[in-house]
């Protein structure tokens, strides 16, 4: 029985079936401290969305270091996933490690700034171009902080975001196109404002779309990765961010660039390599080497009236910022990643691997005559159940197939390699090696060979 992935489905539920009980049988320990959350932490995780891997409990990490981590039963796995970039750098790279240690012993945090603020403020704006930064926890809320910011300094309070987008657990970007129609995610719990008059939402790669969400003259700033990765990766098509700079200028909108992701393409980012001119930008997890924290530049134009619009609003507080924000260990971790960790030389590395691993996942596909496709942006990889890759957020989606995602995850995982258990995302370290990634090709060859089997 074949469907529309050149997969045998039959099949693919035994071996999915096979592959949940040989991870339950070598497992015991993440089992039994499964059970033991069960009692106490809500859905038995701790984070509800921890549930969302193919395993039929909790995988518990022992420890986690370079491009590799153990479980608490003892097993090793090569690690692709990598905090889902939070770990781009690796688990625990030296410098950070080492910088993190000293600091411990000089505080944590004061809510007033150190040294290593004017360090890493001076590197952002060497690194990105952009002169002006401030700091957040979370990527999430360095958005969030931004969308704000945005809005004071325009006077207006509407956004754009492409369809599919993703900008962390920020209400506003929970918008969807279904059937061509903007809709409030029904997954978005506990909202109990209409997000549809202050949020519209346009295919990613259409210029007519942007031109007509951005006419009115109401739109603060578009919010976008500079290409699509949480959807399945879009990358943007040639041209459309000159055109779609011109359109927001034009109009006088501002662009927000989310590179959280996307700083995989190289050590600038992909805005700065591809001349793309953001007047504000976010950067979260990696910039830490793991550790909470996230970065947001301005622009001078922009900085300007984003403080000018603070001293003209009545006192008190903004909304924006949080008593951790800019904590001493997030600083230290910063300075130690800027400086140390997202080298030229690392890239060239992740770059030489993550070639390799695109070239060896596209000749197994092949091999077996599916109808996917490869997409890479710099160090990140992905296959995606389609023939060729998608240009928009509804094409992406719609060649999604969770159940066949969950079954080669697991399979994969079951033979000591981990990739992100969500739209088949993988990414190399500074410390993968060819080996490495020489094992995760001929894992997902011996997958393929049993899903394709006829």
């Amino acid at each position: 029985m074949q469907d529309r992935q050149g997969v045998n489905r039959e099949r693919a539920q035994r071996i999915l079936a096979r592959e949940r009980d040989a991870f339950v049988a070598a497992r015991p320990k993440s089992q039994s401290l499964s059970a033991q959350a069960a009692q106490h932490l809500l859905f038995g995780v701790p984070l509800h969305w921890m549930n969302d891997w193919s395993t039929p409990f909790s995988l518990y990490v022992d420890a986690a270091r370079g491009a590799t981590f153990t479980d608490v039963d003892g097993h090793r796995y090569i690690d692709f996933c990598l905090g889902d970039t939070g770990a781009m750098f690796g688990h625990a790279p030296g410098a950070v490690a080492q910088a993190l240690a000293r600091q411990a012993q000089r505080g944590f945090t004061t809510m007033l700034p150190g040294a290593d603020a004017v360090a890493v403020s001076t590197a952002l704006a060497q690194r990105f171009g952009l002169p002006y930064w401030q700091f957040a926890m979370t990527a999430s809320d360095a958005n969030r902080f931004a969308l704000r910011w945005a809005r004071a300094a325009t006077g207006r309070d509407k956004i754009v975001v492409f369809n599919g987008c993703y900008h962390g657990t920020v209400d506003d970007v929970f918008v969807d196109l279904v059937d061509g129609r903007p809709t409030q995610r029904a997954s978005l719990l506990g909202q109990v404002h209409d997000l549809l008059p202050h949020t519209r939402v346009v295919e990613f790669n259409d210029l007519d779309a942007l031109a007509r969400a951005l006419a009115d003259g109401e739109v603060a700033c578009v919010l976008a990765e500079p290409a699509m990765t949480n959807v399945g990766m879009v990358l943007p098509e040639p041209g459309f961010w000159r055109e779609a700079q011109a359109l927001m200028k034009r109009h006088g909108t501002l662009l927000l660039i989310d590179e959280t992701h996307t700083i995989s393409s190289g050590p600038r980012g992909y805005a700065r390599e591809h001349d793309i001119e953001p007047d504000l930008f976010v950067l979260g997890k990696p910039v830490g080497g793991g550790v909470p924290c996230a970065v947001y530049g301005f622009s001078a134009e922009l900085a300007a009236r984003a403080q000018k619009a603070k001293l003209d609003a009545p006192p008190g507080h903004s909304g924006i910022g949080t008593t951790l924000t800019a904590n001493a260990l997030s600083m230290s971790a910063m300075r130690a990643t800027l400086d140390e960790v997202m080298t030229e030389a690392a890239y060239a590395h992740m770059f030489a691997l993550a070639e390799r691993l695109a070239q060896g996942l596209s000749a197994t596909i092949a091999r077996h005559a599916l109808p996917w496709c490869v997409t890479r942006v710099g160090a990140r990889s992905e296959f995606q159940f389609c023939a060729t890759p998608p240009r928009n957020g509804s094409e992406a989606r719609a060649a999604m197939d969770d159940e066949l995602e969950h079954i080669i995850h697991l399979y994969l995982l079951n033979r000591g390699v981990l990739i992100t258990p969500f739209h088949n995302m993988m990414l190399v370290c500074p410390e993968t090696t060819e080996a490495d990634v020489e094992r995760l090709i001929g894992a997902f060859d011996a997958c393929l060979d049993e899903l394709c089997a006829r």
